[in-house]
């Protein structure tokens, strides 16, 4: 059944919002190259969008600069503003964009794990407004929130759980107790840096991929066909919880300690680097980023040195050949982690996983590429095992990507409907 007039209108209006959105401003006429609709086609969604206040004219092209051809229209940056939040159990990110995604301002802040829960959630809200107003916005349109946990995919409420420190729960009715104009909406946080993974980073050519979030604790995300797939109780990707070979137990359904987290989560690494004999960065406390980068740091150095002096495809090595602690401990690294790669690999076939998150940036081409070996020793897969291009910062990327989606089409959706009579 062909679609209505209203409605091949809407389908027409978003095309041209999403194609300003990606492209930047455009003229009438490129529109209709991009769209392929007809020029009254055109011209007339132009007049209907810029009616709305959603596009304005923001300058002219061509030589002579002139007539109903040259304008060039873009989205109106300052119609609405956002807020993206990054929880962590260590702390919060806030950043605050207009509706192109342009950061205006943005700022964090530690929130230790003995400060009571009222408190936690009082500074958390605080950062919210200072940031919001250092962006010199006047309210708040959407607000996106990236969080660990689950997410109940019937209420989209963070879902209760042990491991999470109250005030996380607490923050999202908090935020919208205090912003009550806002739209607030909360999504697992590695969800979120899979999305920005898929639209600006390292899976931006694949529609099917598995993003394996290294962290402070570890998660994953999985994009099948270009649609993030959340479960039916919103738990997949929970891979902290799979059972591993060597572990002293099994994960239960409160403490992931016997699953894969307890082999690949921040404590886990930093013990493992110990036992390697590599230490953290000069002057730094041992932490999981610091060891990656550390010893990925060493093996980088002695292989240049090496293939300047014998070619390529040398190994760095100790003065008595065998190889150095840091190329043992990224080795046992990739050991590990590649029992939960490999596990995804035989159930989802992704084709390609992205090694995300602080551990993942960090481990970089040297850990990614140690993985992609394991796996393609493991499985009859073909799988490519990429390093993040976000690092940590996917999570509020993703957090702003959908904060802002979600503001247009709320917006072109309330200029669709008819004025009340």
């Amino acid at each position: 059944m062909p679609a209505s007039p209203s409605t091949a209108r809407a389908i027409n209006d978003r095309l041209a919002l999403r194609l300003l959105q990606q492209e930047g401003p455009l003229t009438a006429g490129r529109l209709k190259q991009l769209t392929g609709l007809s020029r009254p086609t055109v011209a007339d969604l132009v007049e209907r969008l810029t009616a709305a206040g959603l596009i304005e004219v923001v300058g002219e092209a061509g030589e002579q600069r002139r007539g109903p051809n040259a304008k060039v229209y873009g989205i109106v940056a300052d119609r609405a503003h956002l807020a993206a939040l990054d929880v962590r159990t260590e702390g919060v990110a806030v950043a605050v964009a207009d509706l192109l995604g342009r950061v205006l301002a943005e700022a964090s802040l530690p929130i230790g794990g003995d400060m009571a829960t009222g408190s936690a959630v009082e500074q958390a809200v605080a950062l919210v407004e200072r940031v919001v107003k250092e962006a010199g916005a006047d309210r708040l349109h959407t607000v996106g929130i990236g969080a660990p946990g689950l997410i109940d995919p019937a209420s989209g409420e963070l879902r209760d759980s042990s491991g999470l420190p109250e005030w996380h729960r607490r923050l999202v009715a908090a935020l919208q107790e205090r912003l009550p104009e806002a739209r607030v909406s909360v999504e697992n946080e590695t969800n979120l840096a899979a999305l920005a993974e898929q639209r600006d980073g390292a899976a931006r050519d694949r529609d099917t991929f598995v993003l394996l979030w290294l962290g402070h604790g570890t998660g994953a995300a999985v994009v099948l066909d270009g649609a993030l797939r959340r479960g039916a109780s919103g738990g997949t990707g929970e891979i902290g919880f799979l059972p591993v070979p060597g572990a002293t137990t099994l994960p239960s359904a409160t403490d992931c300690e016997g699953g894969f987290h307890g082999l690949a989560a921040s404590s886990a690494v930093v013990e493992l680097a110990a036992e390697h004999g590599v230490p953290a960065e000069p002057g730094q406390e041992p932490s999981e980023v610091g060891v990656v980068r550390a010893a990925v740091g060493v093996v980088r150095g002695a292989a240049g040195q090496v293939r300047a002096a014998e070619g390529e495809g040398s190994r760095p090595e100790s003065p008595d050949g065998t190889p150095g602690p840091e190329h043992r401990f990224l080795d046992a690294l990739a050991d590990r982690l590649a029992v939960g790669v490999a596990s995804v690999v035989a159930i989802l076939d992704p084709g390609c996983v992205v090694l995300g998150g602080e551990v993942g940036q960090a481990g970089g081409e040297e850990l990614a590429g140690r993985v992609q070996d394991r796996i393609a020793r493991m499985s009859p897969l073909p799988t490519e095992v990429r390093t993040t291009t976000l690092g940590g910062d996917a999570v509020l990327r993703g957090a702003l990507l959908t904060a802002r989606d979600r503001a247009q089409d709320d917006l072109f959706t309330a200029q669709e409907r008819p004025p009340r009579r």
